[in-house]
């Protein structure tokens, strides 16, 4: 069978219809037209998927191609910086964001028309009479899954939101409008329910092993149990957080005009429970999938464990791979969520360095997306330990970690060589503060003086020096670093504009995470906590605790430091500071870079880049004011 043939069958799924089908049918002859055959049914569901977010576009917050919802969430955290001064991020990062901002509207409207989108085909499917057998309950409990996923977005965004039973439309009265917010529990309870009535009343067990990964109706892409089950502990992970689980004082009051409190007053043991029910979500996720399709990728190289191409490859998901399930040597077999066919050419010409005047176009692109300093100083060194510790109260100066090794300043007077492969990781002359890192970093972070990715037409060194090759200070001035590094997670290994990408939402390295958090909230000395981690720690190549390195004395803390290096530029990081209620330290300062205005020893200066503003109203967005306007039971969250 044509491969490129199978792709075009499944592209459907996540990509806008047609303009007839992006529409919701408003009459019962539009509805009988739109589910007349199974074609058209099978269409109509490909539209409910419309609005999954498509993190391979964050250059385009809320919108992107198609009708995607992209998100601000790598730059619009401490991780990364883009270079344009319009971006939307800054919006978020800059304390500018406002109930009228176009943003907070886009993904409220876009996330409750996929909702009602959804229920549109879970109330007529049955209009369609050429269905074959177990299309109605596989589809219908495909909707009811995607709607529960579309109020988890909303959750993790806005906080708790009206739960819509029955589509609206614009010829809905004004009564039928006033809908009030329902509480955290309630929004909590209700995406739990309908995930696992999905996955009782038709979801496909497991698309990997189905043998059906190909087919446009019952293939990947679909969601399935396994996808339902993982965003079951994503819910859990919030719910028990203390964003949500009723510790953040600052939301206490939110009520509704009728005195409903929106966040819970929950007592030490009910939130120690909530930890304990995402816990053993997650392992249940583990123990029904992992080795059954699902597990860490993990490369050999020379018969040996080969961290860095581990790490790197667990994130690409090549269209190549995507049926190859039976063996760890794949991307394939460690993603859980994730689109079939996101463009890939803005991601990596984002992540792409200048590179001007090399001559060959395939290596030039814009270096637009700048990793902090501050996550640059989070990767561990080659021996397990942090190099930084925290910093001074100018929030530039380090506080090193004198027994990691870690030098702050001079110049490395050989290659830093992979420890495992004898690859280069950092040539002569570099900066000795990257020298030494774990591999991770290595993939991660692209700083000046290494080496780049793509070889294939010669080897090229990035320099982000200001005339450097991918400095400010040539080329075009509205492309370059502004922290003096490129994101190079998910970089391209050849030519920027290529594709064969999967777009990977969700990763079993995550729920490892999710797994030893959640264990640690509830029953801290579980031997399963530092288990799950160093697995992770094991696959990244670093020496494990309990082993080489004592057990930290801080195990919340260690758990945070690794979920911040392994899910770096995942979007994970600006969600994960909120619900653990530390934006307040990490977002409402400086992030710094090196200075790009500068050559030579005046470059390697730790220098700001921007000075951000969070405020406790920050935890969520504001709800939109037109909505606001036209629905006058919702209550504004507490701040805006």
């Amino acid at each position: 069978m044509n491969y490129k043939y199978i792709l075009i069958l499944l592209l459907p799924l996540f990509f806008s219809c047609s303009d007839y089908l992006d529409q919701v049918p408003q009459d019962i002859l539009t509805l009988e037209k739109t589910f007349e055959s199974r074609e058209s049914s099978l269409r109509y569901l490909a539209s409910v998927y419309t609005y999954m977010p498509d993190e391979f576009d964050q250059r385009s917050p809320g919108g992107g191609r198609g009708q995607g919802t992209a998100g601000a969430w790598v730059a619009g955290s401490d991780e990364a910086e883009y270079v344009w001064e319009n971006h939307a991020s800054n919006i978020v990062t800059n304390g500018s964001l406002n109930p009228s901002t176009g943003l907070v509207e886009t993904y409220w409207n876009k996330y409750y028309k996929g909702i009602r989108t959804a229920t549109m085909l879970i109330d007529n499917l049955h209009l369609c009479k050429l269905l074959y057998p177990g299309d109605y309950e596989q589809w219908v409990a495909e909707a009811r899954a995607v709607r529960a996923m579309y109020y988890y977005y909303l959750l993790r965004l806005y906080g708790p939101v009206p739960i819509l039973e029955t589509p609206l439309s614009e010829q809905s009265s004004s009564t039928e409008l006033q809908i009030p917010r329902n509480s955290v529990e309630k929004v909590g309870n209700y995406i739990l329910s309908e995930l696992q009535t999905a996955i009782e009343t038709g979801l496909i067990d497991n698309i990997k092993l189905s043998g059906n990964h190909t087919s446009a109706d019952k293939g990947l892409g679909h969601i399935d149990q396994a996808i339902a089950k993982a965003f079951k502990v994503q819910t859990r992970m919030l719910l028990a957080s203390d964003l949500f689980n009723g510790s953040n004082a600052y939301f206490a009051n939110l009520s509704n005009e009728d005195g409903t409190k929106l966040f819970p007053n929950y007592d030490s043991a009910r939130k120690r429970q909530l930890w304990a029910d995402a816990a053993r979500e997650a392992k249940e996720f583990i123990d029904t999938y992992v080795g059954k399709g699902y597990d860490l990728t993990r490369i050999y190289t020379g018969g040996k464990l080969d961290p860095y191409l581990s790490y790197r490859e667990s994130i690409r998901g090549y269209h190549s791979e995507m049926t190859n399930f039976s063996n760890t040597s794949t991307s394939a077999i460690e993603m859980i969520h994730f689109r079939i066919d996101s463009p890939t050419d803005i991601l990596q010409y984002d992540r792409t360095p200048k590179h001007f005047g090399v001559g060959r176009a395939a290596y030039e692109a814009s270096s637009a997306l700048g990793a902090s300093q501050e996550i640059v100083d989070s990767y561990f060194m080659s021996n397990g330990l942090k190099p930084i510790v925290g910093y001074e109260s100018d929030h530039k100066t380090p506080l090193i970690n004198n027994n990691s090794g870690y030098v702050e300043e001079g110049f490395s007077n050989s290659d830093y060589l992979d420890p495992v492969t004898g690859r280069l990781f950092a040539p002569a002359g570099v900066l000795n503060a990257w020298v030494n890192r774990e591999p991770r970093f290595y993939a991660d972070i692209t700083f000046d003086g290494q080496r780049w990715l793509n070889t294939s037409e010669g080897v090229v060194y990035t320099s982000t020096q200001f005339s450097g090759n991918s400095g400010k200070g040539v080329g075009s001035s509205n492309d370059y670093t502004k922290t003096g590094y490129v994101v190079r997670k998910s970089a391209p290994l050849g030519n920027w504009r290529e594709g064969n990408r999967i777009n990977i939402q969700l990763r079993l390295a995550q729920i490892y995470l999710d797994y030893a958090e959640a264990l640690n909230e509830s029953d801290p000395g579980n031997p399963d906590i530092l288990k799950y981690v160093n697995l992770i720690r094991e696959r990244a190549g670093i020496p494990l605790y309990g082993g080489d390195l004592p057990v930290p004395s801080e195990m919340r803390q260690a758990i945070r430091d690794e979920r911040r290096v392994e899910l770096a530029f995942e979007t994970n990081r600006y969600f994960d500071v909120r619900r653990w209620c530390i934006a307040e330290q990490t977002e409402n300062k400086p992030i710094h870079g090196m200075n790009i205005e500068k050559n030579g020893p005046d470059f390697f200066k730790r220098t700001v880049v921007e000075n951000r503003i969070f405020e406790k109203k920050n935890y969520f967005f504001p709800i939109p004011e037109r909505d606001m306007n036209i629905n006058r039971a919702l209550v504004q969250n507490t701040g805006w």
